[in-house]
């Protein structure tokens, strides 16, 4: 197996260590953010780094497999949503957010086995989707930053927060709701482009 398919392998290992990470009963904090989520968060980097890693080595060593294709996407949409649904369990994230890319991963992972199944044409990543993994990860990693127990998605627009807490509760903010127009975006993109897959 090459290096490429271990650091997949690796990104889909650290998500149930993740997920698992709440239900420790972790106490304290550091800096005022629950050492729990600094946690959290420190996996999801590393996840997320793996994910830069593995797509580029993969194509400068010339070393892209079927299983990597098949994972890579896969180990994505796993690590996002489970840090998601973790964000939502904690309050800190609606429900909505994860609804809508997930709504959209259906949709395109449906376009895809279309595709396939008419000679294998590949629809290709529009700007919208690198925007939306870029604006994702970006949130995510702020999201969890959670100060006080103060960064809950919108929580600025009470006009509570100050200092450092409503810097990161703005951009963690900001970056999702881009996220999420990246997400609805990208997903229409697979739909006009792949209209003609529809097509007997």
């Amino acid at each position: 197996m090459n290096l490429p398919n271990k650091l997949t392998i690796l990104r889909i290992i650290l998500v149930p260590i993740m997920v698992i990470i709440p239900f420790l009963g972790i106490k304290g904090d550091l800096w005022g953010i629950p050492i729990t989520y600094l946690l959290i968060d420190l996996i999801f980097i590393i996840a997320a780094i793996t994910d830069k890693l593995d797509g580029h080595i993969a194509r400068s060593r010339n070393q892209i497999t079927t299983f990597g294709k098949f994972a890579d996407p896969l180990a994505d949409k796993i690590l996002v949503l489970a840090a998601m649904l973790i964000l939502v369990e904690a309050k800190s994230l609606p429900a909505w957010i994860p609804i809508i890319v997930l709504f959209r991963e259906f949709v395109v992972s449906g376009y895809r086995l279309i595709a396939v199944e008419k000679g294998g044409e590949v629809i290709a990543a529009s700007i919208w989707g690198k925007l939306k993994t870029v604006t994702q990860m970006i949130a995510i990693i702020l999201m969890f930053i959670n100060i006080n127990n103060t960064n809950i998605f919108g929580a600025f627009i009470k006009g509570n927060l100050t200092g450092a807490e409503l810097i990161i509760n703005i951009l963690a903010t900001v970056f999702m709701l881009i996220s999420v127009i990246a997400t609805i975006f990208s997903g229409w993109d697979y739909v006009k482009n792949g209209k003609e897959l529809l097509k007997d």
